[in-house]
């Protein structure tokens, strides 16, 4: 098992550029009121796809052997992994096949077939995407383009990190995780900062296997309006890198991220899916110690169905 470096981030920088975007850093005077810190928040909502996945997508498909890449790729997803390898995969010439949740929201399905991937739905309570994943990649031929459990997609979410890194040294950075892949790459990238998991409640595996020293995994059929974290478990590769670089993880429940991602958009003016605000969600709740500190705050996406934006912003 290989566990990837600052070496690879670096090398993933190189790779995406030009096809990722490097995103901003945001302030205001309201969220650093209300935390009681100099509060940075990277805004990859902007992203390309609305998303972070973008940089691990494209690191690891561009990492492929000619003759490899030239079989298409397959991946399975919840949604922002989904559109970020179809997009990759389309500027790269090549077909993407990907595995989706029947009940992803429609936002996500669209702008995957809008890429010009296939989609194949399954059933979240009953199939595993793992599993139709591998059975495609062998009937096909195509590369698997894991969402986070790759060495190559840990150092391109590692990317965001480098580029915190370059504008300021938080003394805190809290990161959405579930498989891990975002969390692992920040932590890579920004060795001297205190790496707090954000996960929602009832899904909070990373917490657990913090805790225990061990991968655990979530009971089935729990539920959040964050679809973006609810992997079943934390990744391998990922939790060889957490279990020496996370300090802790917290959860936050649905309505606190209903109330961040109001926020957001009142006083960021910007769109975060459920996912995307639990970060700040952990922030405005209290969940982490942060008075006084320099915090980085990962706005991971903003895919989000209209009816749950509009929920939000009615609470």
């Amino acid at each position: 098992m290989y566990i990837p470096t600052i070496e690879d981030v670096k090398l993933a920088a190189t790779r995406i550029a030009g096809i990722a975007v490097r995103t901003p850093l945001l302030r205001g005077d309201a969220l650093d009121d209300a935390a009681g810190a100099r509060v940075f928040v990277k805004a990859e909502c902007l992203q390309r796809g609305g998303a972070f996945k973008i940089r691990g997508a494209t690191n690891a498909i561009a990492a492929l052997a000619p003759e490899v890449l030239a079989r298409g790729v397959i991946a399975f997803s919840s949604g922002n992994h989904a559109i970020a390898v179809a997009t990759a995969a389309k500027h790269f010439g090549v077909g993407a096949t990907i595995v989706m949740p029947a009940n992803a929201p429609r936002i996500k399905l669209d702008r995957t077939r809008a890429m010009g991937a296939e989609v194949v739905t399954y059933d979240r309570e009953g199939e595993s995407r793992e599993e139709i994943g591998v059975r495609l990649s062998t009937e096909r031929g195509g590369a698997l383009i894991k969402p986070f459990d790759d060495p190559n997609v840990i150092a391109g979410q590692g990317t965001c990190g480098l580029e915190i890194g370059e504008e300021i040294s938080p003394d805190i950075a809290l990161v959405p995780a579930s498989g891990g892949g975002l969390a692992s790459g920040i932590a890579l990238a920004l060795p001297g900062a205190r790496i707090v998991a954000v996960e929602p409640a009832g899904h909070d595996d990373i917490a657990r296997t913090l805790a225990a020293g061990a991968i655990q995994r979530n009971q089935p059929g729990v539920r959040s309006i964050c679809d973006g974290l609810m992997s079943e478990q934390m990744g391998e590769i990922p939790f060889a890198i957490a279990r020496e670089r996370f300090d802790e993880a917290v959860a936050v429940t649905d309505d606190e991220v209903l109330r961040a991602m109001k926020f957001a958009f009142l006083n960021l003016k910007i769109v975060l899916e459920p996912s995307g605000a639990a970060t700040l969600a952990a922030l405005l709740s209290g969940r982490v110690e942060v008075r006084g500190k320099s915090v980085a705050l990962i706005a991971s996406g903003g895919n989000v169905d209209p009816e749950t934006f509009a929920r939000a912003l009615a609470i």
